[in-house]
């Protein structure tokens, strides 16, 4: 056989598209609005500081906004916790606690909870069964968390689903979900 430069090089650009578009595709998450999130219990890190997180507990006292990411200490990441810190106050006045999850390079949470979440909210590491009860697998890297968002209500009921790899439409997505759930229920304070 002829060793053949334009079909290798042809098929090795092939596959980078290939791996290109499964990585920017979003995922789909099998929590959809209107879904039970499940009860979990988490250990990380905020301003550096170890921290433990039960949704149950953290329900009590308003809406819960998780963010998954894939790794601490990659630039979407960096980027997606920082647009989550720039906002806080936005969510704090809207009645919610905002914590950020991942199963990549979690030896370094406690550095990445002040560097990048500027201490203004924690972020933990995924615990037990969570990425199958919240379906945060990012394929085709195993063991590692996608880019998802959920708005969970004080009911533990899913209120917004946000998949996609970009780290910065996360926010805006869960902030107008907030606004929207305090201005469907005259029960609730707003701003």
């Amino acid at each position: 056989m002829i060793f053949d430069p334009i079909r290798q090089t042809i098929t090795t650009t092939l596959a980078a598209i290939a791996m290109g578009a499964a990585l920017a595709a979003p995922a789909q998450a099998e929590l959809e609005v209107g879904d039970i999130a499940t009860n979990f219990v988490v250990e990380g890190y905020q301003a550096g500081e170890p921290v433990s997180f039960t949704l149950a507990e953290a329900l009590t006292e308003g809406p819960v906004v998780m963010f998954f990411f894939p790794a601490a200490f990659t630039s979407g990441c960096e980027a997606q916790a920082a647009s989550f810190a720039e906002s806080i106050a936005e969510f704090e006045a809207l009645g919610a606690q905002v914590i950020g999850v991942t199963n990549g390079n979690t030896d370094r949470l406690a550095e990445f909870s002040t560097q990048h979440c500027a201490s203004a909210f924690p972020v933990f590491a995924l615990s037990g069964g969570m990425m199958s009860d919240y379906d945060v697998q990012l394929a085709p890297l195993v063991g590692r968390t996608s880019r998802t968002t959920y708005v969970i209500d004080t009911d533990s009921t899913i209120r917004m689903t946000w998949n996609n790899l970009g780290p910065y439409e996360h926010v805006d997505h869960s902030l107008a979900t907030l606004r929207e759930m305090i201005g469907a229920s005259p029960d609730r304070a707003g701003p």
